[in-house]
């Protein structure tokens, strides 16, 4: 009989079933970080991140349906749902629905987070088949496992959201996805219908935020039980949210950062953080709602210190879209717009003494943006420095039936102008762009052809949210014409959050611009509007003219497409004699070889000139 115990042990640690773990509790026992991935490779340890405790306590809750992250950067979220991804895989096998804003970015989460855990966690380690081995069920943005399967896809595919019920839903990012997935709507909308077979289903909602009252994570936070983080004073032991009025510091000396607490005054080092952390709660200031959200910055952050976060601030605070920045990613707070409205008297009052004959020294590039109306070109001649700080030189109306050659010869002439500078420097025009969405699409593609070298390019905007500035251009007609697509609304938000700024002052205006002007500049304004069915942030035309802002979203483009080195051409200096010669943006002429390839005799007689 004492022989047959070992056999009869051997059976039972079998046939055990195993240990009730919170996804908390395997991550401390069984997730290995990699190094590849994390900074601190090795095993997982809660303790590291206490707030995040009970954010993965609360995964396992059976009473709790819909879970809100509502967070800044570097504060562990990803890592909370590859945690999560592998709890379900090896203690819950269930079927799990990785929804990422692009089909991009899906694919790199796969290979860069959820590859390596699966390597390098034993736990894990054959329970998911190698992708290497060519079997179809575990390929980059699908594996499958005994009792489930993950499926990772992009928000903007409507096809990866149309089939298989799935259990879990793990939504990361979801202030960058798209308002609709295709024409099929909301994504987390259809994916959500796929979890109504489930009555133990879950889904779990992360992100940054953006712009208030267009967040989706700040929305589905206002509609949880709204939990912040707490933690105690080491002095007088007082619980509190950090907050960012609570860092302070000696004036232009970032590293004597510090927090103040709130209830007693006391100043706390950097050194007492982690003690507090560990000491912290998390307490609902909604406890009635029956959804739980959860709320923190980067000021909670192991990985971050006090003194990083002033650095950023300081640095954010010289333009207004990097203070946006700023405030999303690092305090996870929604940015809230400020007057969406700018009066152009006010402007007029900040018109410097300058002109297009004698330009500010601070000038380091030059560029001109070029509107075609039915009987005139409108161009906008504006200098460029170190953090695209901007100074309108020159607005000149060349009247002229644009289907002519004499209006396309004058503009000619006048874009081979040499500007020069207070000290003497010489500055010629480096790049235009030429509006070529109206009624004159082809003069505008027959004269920016061959001018490739001048840095003459035709344009389209695009009234696409988050579109950036400038895209990669595509080549258009039987010639093959460089037309590069603008993000517009992106450009004006860039230019109306500057204009506001009176602060800093990064646009400057001479004392030759008139009233007309800064009407036309200030002609729109951003209203709350619903596009298909999502409220947006649109801009409006206020008045009939707007071809001010128009042409200096057109010069700004054209700083974009150029990008120079600004901090190389300060050292440099700007020549009294000759023109300095800029540096085409590397991509363009990647662009330029592309074209070659595929139409190497066109690109002879395209480029030669």
């Amino acid at each position: 009989m004492q022989q047959l115990n070992p056999i009869w042990q051997t059976i039972s640690n079998i046939w055990k079933p195993p240990p009730n773990l919170s996804v908390a509790e395997w991550s401390d026992n069984h997730r290995k970080l990699s190094s590849e991935s994390s900074a601190e490779a090795g095993q997982w340890r809660t303790d590291r991140v206490p707030f995040q405790r009970e954010i993965m306590e609360v995964i396992n809750d059976p009473n709790v349906e819909e879970i809100t992250f509502l967070k800044s950067a570097q504060v562990g979220a990803t890592e909370i749902l590859l945690n999560a991804i592998g709890y379900y895989i090896d203690q819950e096998p269930s079927t799990i629905l990785c929804l990422q804003p692009t089909l991009t970015m899906a694919q790199a989460f796969s290979k860069d987070r959820l590859a390596p855990m699966l390597r390098d966690t034993p736990r894990l380690k054959g329970k998911v088949r190698d992708p290497r081995s060519r079997d179809a069920e575990n390929t980059t943005l699908h594996k499958k496992y005994a009792g489930g399967h993950i499926t990772i896809v992009g928000a903007n595919s409507a096809s990866g959201l149309a089939s298989r019920p799935i259990r879990i839903l793990l939504c990361d990012e979801v202030d960058r996805f798209p308002v609709s997935a295709g024409t099929e709507g909301d994504p987390i909308n259809l994916a959500r219908k796929r979890t109504t077979t489930f009555w133990n289903r879950k889904v779990i909602l992360t992100s940054t935020p953006t712009i208030k009252g267009l967040s989706r994570i700040e929305k589905a936070y206002d509609e949880s039980d709204k939990r912040v983080y707490k933690v105690p004073c080491p002095e007088c032991n007082q619980y509190q949210q950090l907050k960012w009025q609570q860092i302070t510091w000696l004036e232009n000396k970032p590293e004597t950062a510090s927090l103040s607490c709130e209830h007693c005054g006391v100043i706390i080092p950097e050194s007492k953080k982690q003690q507090m952390l560990l000491k912290g709660k998390w307490e609902a200031q909604n406890p009635e709602a029956r959804k739980v959200g959860f709320h923190i910055s980067e000021l909670y952050s192991p990985f971050r210190t006090w003194v990083e976060l002033v650095q950023d601030f300081l640095e954010a605070k010289k333009s207004p879209e990097l203070l946006q920045t700023f405030i999303n990613t690092s305090l996870g707070e929604s940015w809230e717009e400020q007057g969406e409205e700018i009066e152009a008297e006010g402007l007029m009052q900040r018109c410097e003494q300058y002109n297009h004959e004698a330009i500010p020294d601070e000038v380091l590039v030059i560029t001109a943006g070029v509107d075609t109306q039915n009987d005139r070109l409108e161009v906008q001649v504006m200098g460029w420095a170190d953090n695209y700080e901007a100074w309108v030189i020159e607005y000149r109306i060349i009247w002229g039936n644009p289907a002519t050659r004499e209006v396309w010869q004058e503009l000619d002439q006048f874009l081979t102008e040499i500007y020069t500078r207070q000290d003497g420097g010489k500055l010629p025009i480096a790049c235009t762009t030429i509006d070529s969405g109206g009624n004159f699409t082809d003069q505008v593609y027959a004269y920016c052809y061959r001018k490739n070298k001048r840095r003459i390019f035709a344009i389209k905007g695009a009234s696409t949210p988050n579109k950036p500035i400038v895209s990669r251009p595509t080549f258009v007609g039987k010639r093959k014409t460089a037309l590069y697509s603008l993000g517009v609304d992106t450009a004006k938000e860039f230019i109306h959050a500057r204009l506001k700024d009176e602060d800093t002052n990064l646009i400057h205006f001479p004392n030759t611009v008139d009233e007309e002007y800064f009407k036309q500049l200030t002609a729109e304004k951003r209203i709350s509007s619903f596009v298909r069915g999502k409220r947006r942030l649109v801009w409006k035309q206020t008045r009939k003219r707007n071809e001010a802002l128009d042409t200096f979203v057109y010069g700004l483009a054209a700083i974009h497409i150029l990008q120079p080195n600004f901090d190389k051409l300060l050292q440099k200096g700007v020549d009294t004699e000759k023109e300095p010669k800029i540096q085409e943006k590397p991509s363009l002429i990647r662009d330029r070889r592309r074209l070659y390839r595929r139409n190497p005799r066109n690109f002879v007689t395209s480029w030669k000139d």
